[in-house]
């Protein structure tokens, strides 16, 4: 695996493959995966989608990279925008693009 990775490019490329997918949305995991503690993944998402209600995967946290995000917890909502860094509440909870976005979304394993 490589040492570096540019997420503006592959937030570029995931948003392409986000706006031609009927569920307006793509990902790419970055860093992790079953032998990690850590896992990274990019989410992009097309206007008007999102992901829907689910549950906490434990401590996370959703980095914005480009364009604007909603996340909702019951009656609570979040918007987040470039720079911006939301923590996933333990509750269900859904992910929405008010625009063209790409987040990185970072969970860590429970233990």
């Amino acid at each position: 695996m490589s040492q570096k990775a540019s997420l503006t490019a592959l937030a570029r490329g995931q948003l392409e493959l986000a706006r031609a997918a009927s569920s307006g949305r793509s990902a790419h995991t970055v860093f992790g995966g079953n032998e990690h503690v850590l896992r990274q993944t990019l989410i992009a998402l097309a206007a008007g989608y999102g992901l829907d209600e689910h549950d906490s995967p434990g401590d996370a946290t959703v980095h914005v990279l480009h364009g604007r995000v909603r996340l909702r917890a019951g009656d609570d909502s979040w918007e987040g925008s470039p720079g911006d860094l939301l923590t996933v509440p333990a509750a269900r909870h859904s992910l929405d693009a008010i625009e063209d976005s790409a987040v990185l979304l970072t969970v860590g394993k429970q233990g």
